[in-house]
């Protein structure tokens, strides 16, 4: 089977589990894929940790998942150093950090210092504790799901941690006939358990290596830094775009056209996988009544195609 055969597998997979939904799914593959981090933000009981639980199997990847609450400590995460008194030496426990992939599930409902803990790991790949530095398993993915900041007991993640994760994404109520399908059909529980890895941790990497292979011709490398711009006009967003955030738009934009089928970004990517990978990074300018996706789009709209 071809890369692009595995890629439509590893689509389809996900959209028997998630139904309803194949845009977001796209983005998810395409995420991953580039490297890189997923939020997934919206209200409960939309499919969110299905979505995650379903993408590490699809994957093949080993997983935990922790539930973020108030009272988790960052060693909850990272693990700790225990005396054993037959070895007379202290022993690393390693915690859930240590695989493939964390599901980090409701990641805003714990404390800003658990939170920011996350912060080392998901950058450097890397967990310091006790003054040693250990390396997390490769690859290393945080799949987050978040709640809408107004509900009771949430926190606001900080800028800094937002800026780590490549995309953020929300699923949204599914339309009649979706939810006409998870009415009348089987757990969606049962269903990702009994999901087939079709992919194994090495073949994941040969893909990442084919999305750094991806071309942006310079006429397209143009198009994003005008986009980049613009956020910094003032007349759209309070601040505008880091150059790490440029880099994650050309990364997300090369995997969507391996999803599409060809070695070029085009337009098209860049505008498909846009919102999903900047909004989170803006604070929208003033009252003009639209969030940052609304703005991402608007913005999208003013600047002219290569």
């Amino acid at each position: 089977m071809d890369a692009q055969q595995k890629l439509k597998s590893l689509v389809d997979q996900l959209n028997t589990v998630i139904v309803g939904k194949p845009a977001q799914t796209q983005d998810c593959v395409a995420c991953l894929l580039a490297g890189g981090h997923l939020l997934i933000e919206d209200v409960p009981g939309v499919g969110k940790t299905t979505l995650a639980h379903a993408l590490a199997r699809t994957f093949g990847l080993q997983f935990s998942r922790v539930q973020f609450t108030a009272d988790l400590m960052p060693s909850d995460l990272s693990g700790v150093s225990v005396y054993e008194r037959g070895k007379e030496t202290f022993v690393f426990h390693p915690g859930p950090l240590f695989a493939q992939v964390l599901l980090a599930d409701e990641i805003n409902r714990a404390s800003p210092k658990t939170q920011s803990a996350l912060l080392e790991a998901m950058e450097e790949k890397q967990v310091t504790v006790d003054g040693e530095t250990r390396p997390l398993p490769s690859p290393f993915f945080v799949i987050a799901t978040q709640n809408p900041h107004d509900q009771l007991g949430t926190y606001a993640l900080p800028e800094s941690q937002l800026d780590r994760f490549l995309m953020r994404i929300s699923l949204g109520y599914p339309d009649r006939a979706a939810e006409r399908e998870l009415l009348a059909g089987h757990d969606r529980r049962d269903l990702v358990d009994a999901l087939p890895s079709l992919l194994t941790a090495a073949e994941l990497q040969v893909l990442q290596a084919k999305v750094l292979d991806i071309h942006a011709a310079a006429p397209l490398l143009d198009y994003v830094q005008d986009l980049i711009a613009a956020t910094r006009s003032g007349q759209w967003f309070l601040q505008g775009l880091s150059p790490r955030a440029g880099i994650a738009v050309i990364r997300a934009a090369k995997a969507q056209a391996l999803l599409s089928g060809r070695d070029y970004v085009a337009p098209d990517d860049v505008q498909a996988i846009l919102a999903q990978t900047v909004a989170h990074r803006l604070v929208p300018v003033g009252d003009a009544g639209r969030g940052a996706v609304e703005q991402v789009r608007a913005l999208l709209d003013s600047v002219p195609l290569p």
